[in-house]
């Protein structure tokens, strides 16, 4: 049984899932671009929960249930996808919460982190980057994968299952990954505006500040093996903010996957305790 609801935030319609107890502190997860909440896994959610935490996944816009745009035409912002985030906290009751950012959407958590401050106990950035133009670039040894036909979902999903398997680094369960994406296909709205609007959408930051501007504690969680992001990208958030931990996933990629998840959630569990 699912336990999805639909909220009408900020003029849009966002489908979110919550587990645990409504009281106990508030993670909210936000992924990657093109991701929908069930990049979140269900397992994942249901072992935070158990360590006292109300776990919240959603679909950001043009993911899953939530609002969808044409595709190649999304009429938002960065900011507005943290607007969003926030917007989702307001409908759900909760004053504060410890947000958790992955990837592209490290954007969405730096935005929220400086221009939200005062609903964010913690912020987690997994797998992401400052941006700057220093940093090393992704490995050379990234497949380049042709764009799939779309109305060939067999050829969708193989087009993601490969681009999982390479951002991997090898730990990697093929039919995990492709019972994920076919659950995703099958949900979302329009899965090709899922892959392509997120790139498309205007990439704006925090008013308010950057970085060094952060004032509440954060966690950087990256992998040691990540072919987008290697360590550097995780180093240089750490230094960028005034009270900011690394730590390191041994043998991840970009992403922490499920062998690896005892660590991950210990981590972020002791990182979101009550302050």
């Amino acid at each position: 049984m699912t336990t999805e609801e639909l909220f009408q935030v900020n003029g849009v319609t966002l489908c979110a899932e919550t587990f645990g107890d409504p009281a106990h502190p508030a993670v909210l997860l936000i992924h990657g671009a093109s991701a929908s909440m069930l990049w979140w896994e269900t397992a994942f959610c249901t072992t935070l929960a158990e360590h006292g935490r109300y776990v919240i996944r959603y679909d950001q816009r043009d993911t899953g249930r939530s609002t969808t745009y044409p595709v190649g035409e999304p009429p938002y912002a960065m900011s507005d996808l943290a607007a969003d985030a926030v917007g989702l906290l307001d409908a759900l009751g909760i004053e504060r919460a410890h947000v958790v950012a992955q990837s592209m959407n490290g954007g969405t958590g730096l935005i929220i982190g400086v221009d939200y401050a005062s609903r964010i106990a913690s912020l987690t950035f997994v797998s992401t980057t400052t941006g700057d133009d220093d940093l090393p670039p992704p490995s050379g040894d990234l497949p380049q994968l042709s764009t799939p036909d779309f109305a060939d979902t067999d050829a969708v999903v193989e087009y993601v299952v490969r681009s999982m398997e390479a951002e991997s680094a090898g730990v990697f369960d093929e039919k995990a990954a492709e019972a994920l994406v076919r659950a995703d296909v099958a949900r979302a709205t329009n899965f090709e505006a899922s892959l392509t609007n997120p790139f498309a959408m205007t990439f704006d930051g925090p008013k308010g500040g950057g970085f060094g501007d952060l004032t509440m504690p954060v966690l950087v969680v990256h992998g040691d093996k990540d072919p987008y992001f290697s360590l550097p990208h995780a180093e240089a958030i750490r230094d960028a903010v005034p009270a900011g931990e690394l730590v390191v996933i041994r043998g991840a990629g970009h992403g922490i996957p499920e062998p690896l998840w005892d660590e991950f959630v210990t981590t972020l569990a002791s990182h979101t305790a009550v302050r």
